[in-house]
């Protein structure tokens, strides 16, 4: 045997060689099996899932969720779903839990403990004490039929024909499905709660994905005289003193009632000065696009860079209801924002 660092390696491990080709079919053929794990589901997505999800929407307590090794780190990705997304829940170790954190839970919550075998020592010392708690369980089970199964009100089965590991130890294939059938349970409750846009704003506050959810057009917009607007009669001479001075690229027209009329563009003078340098007498209205896209300033940012890709356009001028210009907001403020989609 030789070593690399701590662990352990047969001669033959370490002389053999994996052809490109080689490498790309494994590679496929884990994808494959972790594929047809997570179909599987499908067939087992039935009444006992309904039922799991009622039981967890009706209950006026937290999800706690329990697993040892791999199926604990799944656990602890399920409580971050469920918790983003307007489900309270909490990991518990089953260890710790046997150790005092079992004082964690409450009345009214439900416990979800997941284990491959169904046999998992930690859990089947714990599943006990819960229901001397008089606690609902969900089981997330490889084997329905289990030690674990026998005390869980619900069972999820989450069996898989095989691992994607070739000596069929490493939990892999049978991860994968869990963690999609903890998906399925978040995603199902985020549907029955009516869980909004807003509502995940709320719980997201930080980095651009809190901003695509929170931030208002109004929030961000250029107001008041930092808005580039000219009237219809202006000359093109004062326009483009106006588009220099506000620095945006563009600027609203309006007519005599202060009402949005059109938009002119620094792409719009380029085009007129390849036609012709003789500006002399032109007015605003004269090169104007007429009814501009506009949008509502108490919308959010990102439908703002939304309109702006669908339009492919770099300026939106915001208005009120009587189409009277309240503010203008610039692509390039959205994207340094970090409002760009990822």
């Amino acid at each position: 045997m030789k070593t690399r660092g701590d662990i352990y390696f047969s001669e033959k491990f370490l002389v053999s060689k994996m052809l490109d080709s080689e490498i790309i079919k494994k590679a496929r053929e884990v994808v494959k099996i972790e594929a047809l794990a997570v179909e599987g589901l499908l067939k087992r997505i039935d009444d006992s899932f309904a039922e799991a999800i009622k039981m967890i929407y009706n209950s006026k307590g937290r999800v706690i969720i329990s697993g040892v090794g791999k199926s604990g780190l799944i656990a602890r990705k399920i409580v971050a779903t469920l918790n983003s997304t307007g489900t309270a829940a909490i990991y518990l170790h089953p260890t710790d839990a046997l150790h005092g954190d079992l004082g964690m839970v409450r009345a009214g919550d439900i416990v979800i403990v997941i284990s491959k075998s169904g046999n998992t020592e930690e859990l089947f010392n714990l599943v006990p004490m819960i229901k001397r708690l008089d606690i609902k369980i969900i089981g997330m089970l490889g084997k329905k039929n289990s030690k674990i199964g026998n005390f869980c009100d619900v069972v999820l089965d989450i069996s898989v024909e095989s691992e994607a590991c070739p000596h069929d130890l490493a939990p892999t294939a049978s991860t994968t499905a869990t963690l999609v059938m903890g998906d399925a349970i978040a995603v199902t409750l985020l549907e029955m709660r009516g869980f909004t846009a807003e509502d995940f704003a709320t719980l997201h506050p930080a980095g651009s994905l809190g901003k695509r959810l929170s931030l208002k057009i109004s929030e961000i917009m250029y107001k008041g005289k930092d808005v580039p607007l000219v009237k219809e009669e202006d000359s093109l001479k004062n326009t483009i003193l106006e588009m220099t001075s506000k620095r945006l690229g563009a600027t609203g027209v309006v007519d005599n009632d202060g009402k949005l009329v059109g938009i002119i563009t620094d792409g719009d003078l380029r085009r007129l000065l390849e036609k012709t340098m003789d500006i002399t007498g032109l007015q605003a209205k004269d090169i104007m696009t007429k009814n501009p896209k506009t949008i509502d300033p108490n919308l959010l940012a990102s439908f703002a860079l939304q309109q702006m890709e669908n339009y492919k356009i770099t300026s939106l001028i915001a208005v009120d209801s009587n189409n009277v210009p309240v503010g203008i907001i610039h692509l390039h403020d959205l994207v340094n924002l970090g409002l760009e989609r990822r």
